[in-house]
């Protein structure tokens, strides 16, 4: 499922919005959900999920071609943990 087709399902529920004004509060939403991240922030979204950023250490990597050792540096990266209402669902 890509944005353009929650842009068309929301708009077949909603007669009194048209495609564009949801089209800008669906992006919009996911802005500021980019946002909190980037700040370090955690994005609660009851019954859906949690987006956190979490810190990998540096380390020691391979190049698969070569076998050499590389050194992959430290980054910060989103994770998602679903809620439980979203696991029971999907189960």
């Amino acid at each position: 499922m890509t944005k353009k087709d929650i842009v068309l399902k929301i708009a077949e529920q909603e007669k009194d919005l048209t495609q564009i004004e949801i089209k800008r509060i669906v992006q919009k939403t996911l802005d500021e959900i980019i946002s909190s991240l980037e700040k370090g922030q955690t994005v609660e979204l009851r019954n859906f999920g949690v987006f956190k950023v979490k810190s990998r250490r540096g380390r020691m990597g391979r190049n698969p071609r070569t076998g050499e050792e590389v050194p992959v540096p430290a980054k910060r990266v989103a994770v998602f943990k679903p809620g439980l209402i979203m696991k029971k669902n999907v189960k």
